[in-house]
């Protein structure tokens, strides 16, 4: 998990990256604040509300204040490991009309 701090109209957010995964695939996930210490590895989590943000060119998962990260019961599942979705680079397409 790599950790950062980032000023938020006058108050310090906490950022964390880290991979969250289930049967599909695996995506990075960014961590904001109390949200930091619920991601431990191995850890199971709902996430409610999630959002895909894109950060430079990859895409990350985002709870967001309107959502909730909860720990729940570990699930019974492989990973598809070889399914990143933070690897793969997306480009802004402006169509005109």
């Amino acid at each position: 998990m790599t950790r950062g701090h980032n000023g938020n109209q006058g108050r310090n957010m906490c950022l964390a990256e880290c991979l969250v995964s289930n049967e599909t695939g695996i995506v990075v996930f960014t961590a904001r604040n109390d949200q930091m210490d619920i991601m431990n590895e191995g850890s199971a989590v709902i996430l409610r509300n999630a959002k895909i943000d894109i950060y430079k060119v990859s895409m990350r998962l985002a709870v967001d204040k309107w959502g909730s990260v909860e720990v729940t019961k570990p699930a019974d599942f492989s990973v598809k490991e070889d399914n990143n979705l933070s690897l793969i680079e997306f480009e802004l397409i402006t169509i005109e009309e």
